[in-house]
C-alpha cells in the first residue's frame, strides 16, 4: 500500500514589514560575489535589512560546486533560522549541495523557532521539502537572491515581493503561458519543485512518503528528455505519484527542444488521469513566478490559474 502524501497544510510563517531583517544564506553552490551584492542592493531597496551569512561568500576548499563545507552551509541556514530577529531566510543560489547538508540541520531547534518565510528553487527544492516533511512549514518556491533571473526581470522580483509583503495581493496566480496537457479542475496542497531533487529525495530516511492529494509543481534544467522520462519514471515506479490531484508544469530550460520534453511529459503523466498544466512559468526560465508550497490551492489547467485558498503568508 503507497503511504498518503500531505495530509494537512504546514504552518503558514507571517509576511514581511518594511524594515525587517532578513538573512541570504547559499545551502548549495558557490554565487558570483557581484550578483549577491546586486541582490543585497535590492532586497535594501525594498526597504529590508540584509545580511549576509558568514559563508555565503565561500567556496568548498576542494569540491569547488559547493558555497562551502557542509557543516558551514549547514551551521548559516541553523542560525538564520533560529534568529529572533531574521524574518525571512532567502537562498543565494541553487546548484548542487543541499542534499549533503539536510541531516545536518538540529530539527528540533528548528521545530522550536517561530517559522518565517524560506525562499529558492532548483537545488533549494531539498530544503522546502525537508522544512515541510519535518518542520511543518509551508515555504515559498521563488527566484534566488542572486541568480540572474531575480536580477534581471522586473515581473520576477515584482512577483516575490508582493508575495512576501501582500501576499493577499497574489492569491491567484494565472500564467499567460501556460496550456492544458491534460484539461481539468483539481484541489490540492502544493509541493514539489526540481524534478531531479525529487527523484534524487526517494528511500532517503526524511523523504515525503507520496504526493498523494497534493498539487505537485515539477519543473528541470539541463536535463534531456530521456533523463526526465528516467526521473519521472522512477516516481511512477516508488508509487510516488499514486493518488496526486493535479500537476502543474514549469520551464524546462536547456533540456533540448520543447516538443521532445513535452513527448516525454505526455508519455509519463498523460495517463495519471489528473488535470496537468503546463509552461505555467515558474523555474529556470527568463522570468519565474513566486508559488507559495504547502498551502491549499485549486488547479485550472484550462485557464493557467493557481488560486489559493489562503494568502501564502499570514
Amino acid at each position: 500500500m503507497t503511504a498518503a502524501g500531505p495530509a494537512a497544510a504546514p504552518v503558514r510563517p507571517p509576511r514581511l514589514r518594511p524594515g525587517d531583517r532578513v538573512a541570504v544564506v547559499a545551502p548549495s553552490g558557490p554565487i558570483m560575489p557581484e550578483r549577491l551584492d546586486c541582490g543585497l542592493d535590492v532586497l535594501r531597496g525594498w526597504d529590508l535589512d540584509p545580511v549576509a551569512a558568514p559563508h555565503v561568500r565561500d567556496t568548498h576548499a576542494t569540491l569547488r560546486y559547493l558555497a562551502a563545507a557542509d557543516e558551514e552551509r549547514a551551521r548559516d541556514l541553523q542560525e538564520a533560522w533560529c534568529d529572533p530577529s531574521v524574518r525571512a531566510v532567502f537562498a543565494a543560489r541553487g546548484g548542487y549541495g543541499a542534499q549533503r547538508m539536510a541531516d545536518l540541520l538540529d530539527w528540533d531547534a528548528i521545530r522550536s523557532a517561530a517559522p518565517k518565510p524560506l525562499i529558492g528553487f532548483s537545488d533549494v527544492t531539498v530544503l522546502h521539502e525537508a522544512f515541510a516533511v519535518r518542520a511543518g512549514v509551508a515555504t515559498l518556491h521563488g527566484p534566488a537572491a542572486a541568480g540572474e533571473v531575480f536580477l534581471k526581470d522586473d515581473a520576477t522580483r515584482e512577483g516575490l515581493r508582493r508575495t512576501l509583503f501582500a501576499p493577499e495581493t497574489v492569491r491567484t496566480v494565472t500564467s499567460a503561458s501556460s496550456r492544458p496537457l491534460v484539461p481539468g479542475r483539481a484541489r490540492g496542497i502544493t509541493l514539489g519543485g526540481c524534478l531531479t531533487m525529487l527523484a534524487g529525495e526517494l528511500g532517503t530516511p526524511h523523504a515525503r512518503p507520496g504526493a498523494a492529494g497534493g498539487l505537485l509543481l515539477l519543473e528541470d534544467v539541463g536535463e534531456p528528455p530521456y533523463r526526465i522520462d528516467r526521473a519521472l519514471t522512477q516516481l511512477l515506479r516508488a508509487g510516488w505519484l499514486d493518488g496526486v490531484a493535479g500537476i502543474v508544469l514549469g520551464s524546462w530550460a536547456r533540456c533540448g527542444p520543447y516538443a521532445r520534453v513535452r513527448e516525454a511529459l505526455v508519455d509519463r503523466l498523460g495517463g495519471l488521469g489528473v488535470p496537468v498544466a503546463e509552461e505555467f512559468g515558474f523555474g529556470h526560465g527568463d522570468s519565474a513566478l513566486t508559488l507559495p508550497l504547502g498551502v491549499p490551492a485549486e488547479l485550472d489547467a484550462a485557464t493557467g490559474t493557481l488560486t489559493f485558498d489562503t494568502p501564502a503568508l499570514t
